[in-house]
Parts: structure tokens; C-alpha cells; sequence
């Protein structure tokens, strides 16, 4: 449909040996895919964008109507079809500075002499943007632990948290483990950072990678915070909750994860988001801060968990990150939420809340 100097057999025939190269079973299906579609071409029609935005931008965007609806209801036509062409695009490589090892400027220089583009990150102060496709280990750097992976927006929510050295710092939801980096840099491996999730393989990634970047606060452990006893009551003084969610903020990174989604599902997630924000937050001291953090763009999981919490529970207050981050700007809402939105910052989707506990 869009390459105008390829012939329609070439492209065929390509498409079907790459097909029988990465999953020889469906070679048969892509070839009849494609011929159909050249034999039906001229009688096929995209819904209409005027009598009907909604279907036509799932169409031409490939995404589901549900969301695509969703995202009109957030951002009105004009930026919800912008945000559908970002969704689909190829995400950039992202990788963050280990600080406790080097600086953004000093790992650029290293990229630089091994003739790998790369260039530093607009918002992220730790962050690069590495161009093409490189093998990660390949990389200057990825052996003495220079660096880690990890999208711009992933490495702002983690900062977010703003902890201290030698505070008690509680990564509730960890793995893989990107953030639980972030903390470790922002407490200079001084303190105590405990690390958890409910798989003891993904577990075993966050050792290895806080092995590989010489990171000695880290203490892992399996909880499931679907239950309360998880940790005693008032024991961090700082905590992050990046919840288990839709991920729809990342889904141009994981794009057949929007075709398993159902709306039902978001309302699922919800609930048990819900749940999690309720018992991790009993785990806080009086004074301490505690962020919740998703990498979905819809309001059920966001904004309407946090409020909800808040109305519940009097001894919390929600922070205005404007005033904490003043650096941040193009990032947060009117009602102080720190938002993150492929079209209009480049990055993957993400939301996070700041949230102190006042007695």
C-alpha cells in the first residue's frame, strides 16, 4: 500500500520468506493475506473520519475501537489521533547513567569513540537516546555496569520518589527492576532498599542486575501485596508502588497486548490496584512519602485509584510534583499528577502520584 518503488510480487515473495525465516507455519497465511488483499484492494473502504473518528482511527491505526474511544474521551479527536499514530511507531532506545559509577556526560563520550550514535535524553538529566538498534551488551559501558535500559518516562516516575541516603525505602512491585535502580542511586547505595514481587525469577533479575551495577542496598523478598501482612506497619520511610496494570502506555513496545486487552479488564486491574495502594500504604511512616506509579493511560487506573484512596484515608494528602520537580513542567496535570504521553513528550505512557502521609 505505501512502498512505491517495490513491485507487488517482490513484496509478496519477501514477506513470505521472511515469514517461513521467524514462523515458518504461517508463511502460507501471510501469502494469502497479501494476494487477497491486492485481488480486494479497490473495494476496500476505511470508515469515515468525520461521521465516525473512532472506527476509522482503530482502522487506520490498527487499535482497538474500545480504546481508541477512550483515548478521544481523554483527549478529544485532533490528540487522541495523534497519540494512535504514536502508538504505533517504533519506540526509541533509552538507556540511564549508572551515577554511581559514571555520568551521562562520560558515557556519551564512551558511545562517541566506539562510533555509536547516541545523544542525551530532552527531560531524563541521567538519560540517553541510543540510535538504531544496537545489541545491549554490545555496548560501551554494559559490562562494568555503566548503564541500565530503560524508557525516559520509567527513569522521571522513578525520581519522583525523591529519597535519601540512609532512609528505608520499600520498591513494593520491583521487577525487572528498573526503578529499584533509581532508588539505590538516589539513596548512593547508603541505606536499606528492599525489593519485591510475587515471582522469584523475576527476583533473580533484579539481583543480577544490581550485581552488574555494583549495587549493595538492595534486599529482595517474594510478597504478595494482595495481602496485608506483607510488611510490619509504619516500617519505610519512603515508598513506590508501580503497579501491576494494563500496560497501554507501552503497548507501541508490546503492541499484540492491546488485542488481549478488554475494557473489562481495566475495571479488573482497577480493583486490584486498589487493593495493593491500600495495603502498601499502612507499611508507611507518619512524615513519609509514597509514590504510585502505572504505565497506563487510562483514568480507571490512574487518577480514579488515587482519588479514591485519598477519600478514604485522611491521613494522606496528595503532593503537587509541579512544586517538588519544578523541572518537570510540560509533565504535570492541573491537579498536580505527573503524565506522560507518546505524541507529545516522545516517551511511553506513564502516570505517577505523590502522596505524604501526615500523622
Amino acid at each position: 500500500m505505501y512502498l512505491d518503488r517495490i513491485p507487488e510480487s517482490a513484496a509478496v515473495n519477501e514477506s513470505v520468506n521472511l515469514a517461513r525465516q521467524t514462523a515458518p507455519r504461517l508463511s502460507g497465511l501471510v501469502n494469502a493475506v497479501l494476494r487477497t488483499y491486492l485481488r480486494q484492494r479497490a473495494a476496500i473502504s476505511f470508515p469515515d473520519p468525520e461521521s465516525d473518528p473512532a472506527q476509522s482511527m482503530a482502522a487506520r491505526h490498527s487499535h482497538p475501537v474500545w480504546l481508541v474511544e477512550m483515548w478521544i474521551a481523554q483527549l478529544g479527536t485532533a490528540e487522541a489521533e495523534a497519540m494512535a499514530a504514536a502508538s504505533s511507531l517504533q519506540p526509541p532506545l533509552t538507556v540511564r547513567a549508572n551515577t554511581l559509577r559514571t555520568g551521562r556526560g562520560q558515557l556519551l563520550k564512551m558511545f562517541e569513540e566506539a562510533d555509536v550514535r547516541a545523544s542525551a535524553c530532552q527531560f531524563s538529566t541521567d538519560g540517553i537516546t541510543v540510535a538504531g538498534r544496537p545489541v545491549i551488551r554490545d555496548l560501551p559501558g554494559y559490562g562494568d555496569g555503566l548503564f541500565t535500559v530503560q524508557d525516559e518516562s520509567s527513569q522521571l516516575a522513578g525520581m519522583l520518589l525523591g529519597s535519601e541516603p540512609y532512609e528505608r525505602v520499600w520498591d513494593a512491585c520491583a521487577a525487572p527492576g528498573g526503578k529499584t535502580v533509581i532508588l539505590a542511586q538516589q539513596i548512593q547505595d547508603r541505606g536499606s532498599l528492599v525489593a519485591t514481587d510475587l515471582s522469584p525469577s523475576k527476583l533473580r533479575m533484579i539481583d543480577a542486575a544490581a550485581g552488574r551495577l555494583g549495587i549493595t542496598c538492595v534486599s529482595t523478598a517474594i510478597a504478595d501485596l494482595r495481602r496485608p501482612e506483607t510488611a510490619p506497619e509504619g516500617a519505610f520511610d519512603r515508598i513506590l508502588l508501580d503497579a501491576p496494570c494494563s500496560g497501554l502506555g507501552v503497548i507501541r513496545r508490546n503492541p499484540e497486548a492491546k488485542w488481549r486487552l478488554k475494557h473489562d479488564d481495566i475495571t479488573r486491574l482497577a480493583a486490584a490496584q486498589r487493593n495493593f495502594l491500600e495495603n502498601v500504604a499502612a507499611k508507611l511512616k507518619p512524615g513519609g512519602a509514597l509514590v504510585y506509579s502505572t504505565c497506563s493511560t487510562s483514568r480507571e487506573e490512574n487518577e480514579d485509584v488515587v482519588r479514591d484512596f485519598l477519600s478514604r484515608h485522611g491521613d494522606f494528602v496528595l503532593e503537587n510534583i509541579s512544586e517538588l520537580f519544578p523541572g518537570l513542567p510540560e509533565f504535570i496535570t492541573v491537579d498536580g499528577f505527573f503524565r506522560a504521553w507518546p505524541h507529545r513528550h516522545g516517551t511511553d505512557g506513564f502516570f505517577a502520584a505523590r502522596m505524604k502521609k501526615i500523622n
